[in-house]
């Protein structure tokens, strides 16, 4: 299996990872899937219920097990959730089995986005964006180090967007790998 073979959306929740992922696996002829619906439809309950239940520890050590398993496919896009990252478990199994795509955007931005979200449990507090910031100052130099792309999410639609990745995929992929719809 190449590295090529394999896409892997982060950044924070709100930064339109599974939007993307979806456009991205049309596009490139893959199968899309997405951790946190992927660990919803094994447990059969919504993340905040895991959260509830099990707190962020049992949550993300559910979130590892997936992305073992995902990362270990060929041929997908994965978009997954935002403290993905924070496991070195799941930064070297996407490291390893894929190209990673940062979608980086604001505290701000992303807080605008999910202000109306309830399944995002780390948001259910006083001051949302206060914990989007903490959030962002954590997690986004981890991002950074992990990704072979950036694409910063304020400046441009979802369409211009994935337009931008395409052809930033396209430099990175080289010319013939199995991403080319081509061939």
């Amino acid at each position: 299996m190449s590295k090529r073979d394999n896409l892997y959306l982060v950044g924070l929740m709100g930064a339109g990872k599974t939007t993307v992922g979806r456009l991205l696996a049309r596009h490139y002829g893959c199968t899309f899937y997405d951790s946190d619906h992927e660990i919803e439809a094994r447990t059969g309950v919504k993340i905040p219920v895991i959260f509830e239940i099990e707190g962020e520890a049992g949550f993300r050590k559910r979130e590892e097990a997936v992305i073992a398993e995902l990362t270990a496919l060929s041929g997908i896009v994965l978009a997954t959730g935002g403290g993905a990252v924070l496991s070195p478990a799941n930064r070297e199994h996407l490291r390893a089995n894929g190209l990673v795509i940062y979608l980086r955007g604001s505290p701000e931005q992303l807080c605008e986005r999910t202000r109306n979200d309830r399944n995002r449990p780390l948001l259910q507090t006083g001051n949302p964006l206060a914990k989007l910031r903490e959030l962002y100052q954590q997690r986004d130099p981890i991002y950074r180090e992990l990704a072979d792309v950036t694409v910063d999410t304020a400046r441009q639609s979802v369409a211009g967007m994935t337009r931008v990745l395409y052809g930033k995929l396209d430099l990175l992929k080289g010319e013939a790998t199995s991403l080319d719809p081509a061939g």
